[in-house]
């Protein structure tokens, strides 16, 4: 990309530094990406509600696999993290081709970590399926999934990089609408590779994954039009092969903390998944129905925290402190009601959803019994979320990882293996660990909040705009 003499104040710009009055509404932002990540958690769950046609084993072991891929995608988030953000703020302080040379970038870097991902869980998918301790009998539905869904990881990792710079711009409307036609590509694939229609072999999980790889081909397609058509970015053979560092810089500055935090918590969800499935096939089974009704609680909470992000990262950009401090209080205020609400509503009819994946009576009561625990463990999740999500487009970003650290492993891990295992409460006690964990850094981060320690990381934030720092050799 080259850089212009002068940027133009463009109109997105000089509608994000108005009052926040005149900005886009919390809600106006916030129900596309609720609605777009609700669609995406739906593939993963019409995934397990078919495959559990085939049995529960299948199910525990498409679980194991889908916590690789999700490892391996946090790691391409800290790209789309830290891009939305600094993007954000160049558009606040009306840098429109400042924001297009740092997506450009972004764009470049997250393809060639995708390609390198790829690589390493291809050829490297059963030793990872090992190292989580799946047992031997499930290994035939594992590793054809894990294979082909992280052999193919490259295109998510496009796929969230466009689509940070789509949010960034507020254009969450698209990035939703990509994601409806990539849920009724993926449920149509399984239908027909799972049940054998069209004169389709019956393919079992490999076709679960073989629709997967096909539909994420289909919406990089359509992000990379809907880039062009938006933000006139036309990324060339050059832009992946001339990086600037600068930029990266920046980028990482942001999204490596983040992902860190995110990579934090996976990586002691991966330990704790090793102490379940050291509970059995039928704990490993409770615990992935569990998790796919629970996350639409859970996505209340990340849209109205992602929503937040991008309208203090343009306040932030702008210099508006003031506003940034009062807007996250409302949010806090928004998602508390929500998913409160949400959360006691998926517990009332916890039993009857989880009837449509199992007739299992253990499973049903199991997950029915950790469904009721969630309706403590969501509302400390709020804090966290959303807390976490605008103290890093202030720049502040040290302190979410320090505490994920500190709790995660001093606390949630630890305490699961004392109550899950060593005390025998199964489930139920790797679910209050989680609960601690969750409450005890949703305060921390709430705290920061209130005592206004962000404030010097957001004039550091501001002047990196407007200095034009990210101008550095490329590498």
């Amino acid at each position: 990309m080259t850089p212009r003499a002068a940027p133009p104040v463009c109109w997105v710009a000089r509608k994000m530094t108005l009052s926040p009055k005149s900005q886009t509404s919390l809600v106006g932002i916030a129900w596309p990406i609720f609605v777009e990540q609700t669609l995406r958690m739906l593939i993963g769950t019409v995934d397990t509600f078919m495959v559990s046609h085939v049995s529960d084993g299948a199910v525990a072991a498409l679980g194991v696999a889908n916590q690789v891929v999700m490892f391996f995608l946090i790691a391409f988030n800290f790209i789309g993290i830290g891009t939305s953000v600094v993007i954000t703020h160049h558009l606040g302080a009306r840098d429109k081709p400042g924001a297009d040379r740092i997506a450009t970038n972004a764009i470049a870097v997250n393809t060639w970590l995708g390609a390198l991902f790829s690589a390493a869980v291809y050829f490297l998918a059963l030793p990872m399926l090992r190292l989580m301790q799946l047992p031997a009998s499930l290994m035939d539905y594992a590793l054809p999934f894990l294979s082909l869904m992280g052999g193919t990881l490259f295109l998510e990792s496009m796929n969230i990089s466009i689509a940070a710079v789509l949010r960034a711009h507020q254009h969450t409307r698209d990035a939703m609408l990509v994601v409806v036609a990539q849920n009724m590509i993926n449920v149509a694939g399984n239908c027909i590779t799972l049940f054998g229609l069209l004169g389709c072999p019956r393919l079992g999980v490999l076709g679960v994954a073989l629709s997967g790889v096909f539909s994420r081909l289909v919406a990089a397609a359509a992000l990379w039009i809907l880039l062009k058509h938006h933000t006139r970015l036309r990324p060339g053979p050059a832009d992946f092969l001339s990086i600037q560092w600068g930029r990266v810089r920046r980028i990482l500055h942001i999204g490596l903390p983040a992902a860190g935090e995110q990579m934090c918590y996976w990586s002691a969800f991966i330990v704790v998944t090793t102490f379940i499935a050291r509970m059995g096939p039928e704990s490993l089974a409770v615990q992935s129905y569990t998790l796919q009704i629970q996350r639409f609680a859970m996505l209340f909470s990340f849209s109205i925290g992602l929503a937040t992000e991008i309208l203090i990262g343009h306040l932030v950009g702008a210099g508006h402190f003031e506003e940034a401090y009062a807007k996250l209080l409302r949010s806090v205020r928004t998602g508390l009601v929500l998913v409160t609400i949400v959360i006691l509503c998926v517990a009332a009819a916890g039993p009857r959803i989880l009837r449509s994946f199992t007739q299992d009576a253990a499973i049903i009561a199991t997950g029915s019994l950790l469904l009721r625990l969630a309706v403590i463990l969501e509302p400390g999740r709020v804090f966290n979320v959303i807390v976490i999500s605008s103290l890093r487009a202030t720049g502040d970003v040290g302190f979410p990882i320090q505490m994920a650290v500190l709790s995660m492993w001093l606390v949630w891990v630890p305490l699961a293996w004392l109550l899950g295992l060593k005390l025998g409460l199964g489930l139920v006690g790797v679910w209050i660990a989680m609960m601690t964990d969750e409450w005890l850094r949703g305060l921390l981060m709430y705290w920061r909040w209130k005592k206004r320690r962000w404030i010097k990381y957001a004039e550091r934030s501001r002047a990196r705009v407007t200095d034009g720092s990210d101008e550095m050799a490329p590498v």
